[in-house]
Formats: C-alpha cells, structure tokens, sequence
C-alpha cells in the first residue's frame, strides 16, 4: 500500500526555541534546553546531531514509504529554507510548509518571500503553550480567528486557493487550545485547507471535549485533521496503540475517511516509538475497509500537499536572492 508521512520533520541543525529558552545539541541525538531539561530528539540510528534528506529518504525507503509531508516546529526550530532545498532536489519524495511567527515586525515579508518568491503552498502554524508560539509570547495570547496578524495573513492567503494552513495548538489545558477557532476560520474562508495536528491533542480521559470538537468541524469539509503523535500523547509505547485507535475510530466516524492524514511526527516520536510500528499501525485496524486505509494513508495527503499545482509553484520558484 502506498504511503504519504504526512506529518514530518527535517532537521538539518538543531535550532528549537520555546518557554525553555534555546535546545542545544549535544551528538548522539541528545539535546538540552537552555533551562537544563535534557532530552533524546532524534533517534541515534538516523543522526547524531540532525535528521538529513538523505537519512530520511534511507528510512523512508526501508519502511516502503513513498514520499514525506515536511513540516515545522518550534521543538526543532524552524528550517524553511533547507525544506526548500529539499522539495527543490527531490520533488517526487518530498513537499514542505514553512512557518513564520505573526509577532516578527517583518512576518508578511517573510510570508510572500516563501508564497510568492520561493513557491510553498503550506504553512505551519505552531501556537502551543507546551511547545511554541504561547510559550514565549505568554504575555499576549492570541486567537487565529481574532488576532490582526492573523488576520492578515488569511487576507493574504485567500488569493491562494487550495492553499493549507497546518495548525498545532496543544492540548486542552493550554491556552493555546482553540478547536473553535478552526471551525470559524474554515467557514471564513471556504477555498483554504485548514489542518489540525495531532488529532486535536485527543486523549482517552477528555472523550466529552475530544467528540464535541470532531462535532463542530463535521460541517466543514476543508478541515482536515492528521494522526501524528497520538500515541505520545496518550502515553503509549508500545503496539496494539488502543488509545490511539479508539480516538482515530471516532475521527473516522465523525469525519469520514477523506479527512484524516496518517503521519509520524518524526523524528521526535520515534524516540518512542519505532518508527516501523508507526508506519504500520493502522494496518491491522478492524474499523475501517481498505479504501480509508488507502486515503488516510496516501490519497489525502497527496490530495492537498502533492496537488500538480503545488508541485508546479516549486519547480518553478526562483529565490530572487541566490537566483
């Protein structure tokens, strides 16, 4: 079965910054945070002290996956320009977002730089409080369908249709949560793609919040939602991933089949997970035929991020600065 990891990360060198201060490299895949939190961000196996093209294609291919969502994070620290690079030298395996945070006095400026000059049809917002924008802006917390930043950004992006805005906003006990957001901004502008990570932040103790939210956005056919790091987030290490199916059952009941997008999170959750059994996961799931496993696993992903005029905007970017 063909398969799109919709939802991972290039590292060429690690460069996170969060509510932690700045995550220094330290080899072997470890990494520490300015306040001393020590953690294991890549898995030793594919880097020492990042997570290349080269090596991932080298996973990619021993697991038989054919191509790769890249998309940023604050965990890592943003590498547009290198997934740039990288959709650019290898178009068939890879497509990319870039991200940019709206309280940068020159944050549009850096948007139509990578929309219009250097031909990205995604962008990855990374809001959380655990791990992104409301972690260091946590004296003005922000709302995507009320902030003026934002807002701009949207006007922006109208002119794009098809265009997808990735959004993580954290679990539901950060501020930073706003499933209702997503529903209003959908319904604003019908012609974008609006992608919540990580099934909503979904775990089994909050089933009441978790349901109201798939609720809200079943009217709203551009809002998509990925299955990345489910298990982390619900603490499971190990297969069968009951958790996880449970919350990726209700999804795929409230949703249906053609809005969700498997991916990985890697290389952050193969820490914890094998990056096999994240692969392979929903292979045996006995709540969905082989034609959702088909779109959960490809179509969709290739649907919205592979689409010929995405493709087309890179191959045919030129960076104005390094023409």
């Amino acid at each position: 079965m063909k398969r799109i990891d919709g939802h991972l990360h290039l590292v060429q060198n690690i460069a996170g910054f969060n509510g932690k201060g700045r995550l220094n490299a330290l080899g072997n895949g470890e990494a520490i945070w300015d306040d001393g939190t020590l953690i294991q961000l890549l898995p030793t196996t594919y880097g020492e002290s990042d997570f290349n093209a080269e090596n991932v294609l080298r996973l990619m291919d021993n697991e038989k996956i054919d191509k790769a969502m890249v998309l940023q994070g604050s965990l890592n620290g943003y590498q547009n320009y290198y997934t740039w690079q990288t959709m650019r030298k290898y178009p068939d395996r890879f497509m990319g977002a870039f991200s940019a945070d709206p309280f940068a006095s020159e944050f549009m400026t850096i948007v139509r730089r990578h929309v219009q000059d250097l031909g990205f049809r995604s962008m990855k917002l990374e809001i959380s409080a655990g791990g992104g924008m409301h972690g260091y802006h946590t004296t003005t917390p922000f709302r995507l369908d009320t902030n003026p930043q934002v807002g701009e950004l949207m006007h922006f992006l109208a002119n794009y249709p098809g265009f997808n805005v990735i959004v993580d906003y954290g679990s539901a006990d950060q501020v930073s949560h706003q499933p209702e957001a997503m529903t209003n901004l959908a319904a604003r502008y019908p012609q974008l793609h609006f992608v919540v990570c990580h099934l909503s932040f979904g775990q089994m103790d909050e089933l009441g919040l978790y349901q109201n939210t798939l609720d809200q956005w079943a009217p709203f056919p551009n809002i998509y939602t990925d299955l990345a790091a489910i298990q982390d987030i619900n603490s499971e290490t190990s297969l069968p991933y009951s958790a996880s199916r449970e919350l990726t059952r209700r999804a795929l009941a409230t949703l249906g089949d053609k809005r969700l997008i498997w991916g990985t999170d890697s290389p952050w959750s193969s820490t914890f997970n094998a990056y096999h059994d994240l692969a392979h996961w929903l292979d045996t799931s006995d709540f969905m035929g082989q034609t959702a496993l088909e779109n959960i696993y490809y179509n969709n992903a290739n649907r919205i991020y592979f689409n010929a005029e995405a493709q087309a905007a890179v191959a045919q970017a030129v960076d104005p600065v390094r023409p």
